[in-house]
């Protein structure tokens, strides 16, 4: 199939940098490539999404939620830090 497409000035030069590095043969050839990335790219992103609506689900679903208290989390990390500082020195 045959398509004519406008560039940009900018869009234009990067396709002629492409082309005289020598890895593409044409300009369709560039644009192919930078299609296939967008294509991949847009994968990636749907199944990120995909998972970040799987983790909310589970989320949801996973029951009532339950207070925490920082400070606690902190106190008990310090202990738990000044253990494995005590088990080092007794080694």
């Amino acid at each position: 199939m045959t398509m004519t497409i406008s560039l940009t000035p900018q869009l234009e030069r990067m396709v002629k940098q492409k082309l005289s590095s020598g890895l593409y043969h044409s300009a369709g050839e560039v644009v192919c490539e930078a299609l296939r990335l967008m294509d991949a790219q847009e994968r990636l992103r749907e199944a990120g999404l995909g998972q970040l609506r799987q983790d909310i689900r589970e989320g949801l679903e996973s029951g009532e939620p339950t207070p925490w208290d920082a400070e606690e989390i902190k106190r008990a990390a310090r202990r738990h830090r000044a253990a494995q500082l005590a088990g080092e020195t007794e080694a």
